[in-house]
């Protein structure tokens, strides 16, 4: 019983989409200061390398990842639904999670996409080395197949946050991913599954460490760089959180989506509004970022350090919905 219940936490560490440590002690902080300057960075002007999905002119996709009460089809589809109807809005696209023998293109997949809605999918590959030996290529071209049905230009993540310390035994090294990376994409090249824009995207604790770069697999291999940035176990302006990502990611010519944030339950609601307000700014003040995604969760077994959700934290989801309804959020 022992040993089931320890692969059981494993694997919900492994398929989680929030980053941190909830065992840290949160640190406290005051608010972002709204009456300074945005964070903001020298950004590439473009034009951009982002294969076949395109980003906006101006402005920025908004999108989200809505936890539902359960992981099927009715479920995501009410979740998705209640969340666009509280918003009065149909979100741009859509970020939806997948194991790595777990299949893309499911029916709500396609639901969502005959509403109008694009696809952000982030999907858990496994061990690296064993990509390289040879030993998922049945599944990996299947998966190829399935998404080349969905006719509609998608972005994939292949193993988003690959930089996670409690990810390195599956991960081995930044050149095993790489590697790894190049392998998958080849398959997908030889099935002609050419409706793909690569997604990489690293956590801001990654580049914090100076440890993230180093899992990059080239300017050749990605179309959109990414970052995944919380005030989870600590809180700090979004724009202190992400700088280096953003500092790094200027010297390619590569849009740039933010494929998960949050600001955390335990900051409290005058706290959470003030950082989605700055937030808000930040984005707005590097052009570069061309699409966004709210993680709408609290994923289970997780501490209020590591709880997401904005539904039900009126404050809150007010500022939210403000950043929602502004124009350059609906391109």
């Amino acid at each position: 019983m022992r040993k089931a219940a320890v692969a059981v936490v494993l694997l919900s560490l492994l398929l989680a989409g929030c980053t941190g440590d909830d065992e840290k002690k949160p640190e406290p902080a005051p608010p972002p200061d709204l009456k300074r300057p945005p964070a903001a960075v020298a950004v590439n002007p473009g034009p951009y390398e982002n294969g076949p999905f395109e980003p906006p002119e101006k402005g920025a996709y908004l999108g989200a990842w809505i936890k539902p009460d359960e992981l099927t089809h009715v479920g995501r589809l009410a979740a998705v639904g209640g969340l666009e109807e509280s918003l009065g809005r149909r979100l741009d696209f859509l970020n939806t999670y997948r194991r790595f023998d777990q299949m893309m293109g499911t029916p709500s997949d396609k639901e969502f996409l005959s509403q109008g809605a694009n696809l952000m999918i982030s999907w858990a590959t496994g061990d690296n080395r064993s990509i390289l030996a040879g030993d998922h290529d049945k599944l990996i071209r299947k998966q190829a197949r399935a998404v080349r049905r969905i006719k509609k230009p998608v972005m994939l993540r292949m193993r988003w946050e690959m930089d996670r310390p409690n990810l390195r035994a599956t991960m081995w090294s930044g050149a095993d991913y790489i590697e790894a990376w190049k392998y998958v994409r080849n398959i997908f090249r030889e099935e002609r599954t050419n409706n793909v824009s690569w997604v990489w995207c690293p956590t801001a604790e990654g580049f914090m460490r100076g440890e993230a770069p180093d899992f990059y697999p080239g300017d050749d291999q990605v179309d959109w760089t990414c970052v995944d940035v919380y005030a989870g176990a600590q809180f700090q302006p979004i724009g202190s959180l992400m700088g280096p990502f953003l500092d790094w990611a200027a010297k390619r010519p590569k849009p740039i989506v933010i494929g998960e944030f949050g600001v955390a339950k335990v900051w409290g609601s005058a706290s959470r509004a003030a950082w989605l307000k700055d937030a808000e700014r930040t984005f707005k003040a590097n052009p570069q970022i061309k699409a966004i995604a709210y993680f709408e969760s609290n994923p289970d077994r997780n501490k209020e350090n590591q709880h997401f959700q904005l539904t039900g934290d009126a404050p809150a989801f007010k500022a939210f919905h403000t950043m929602v309804k502004d124009p350059y959020f609906n391109p």
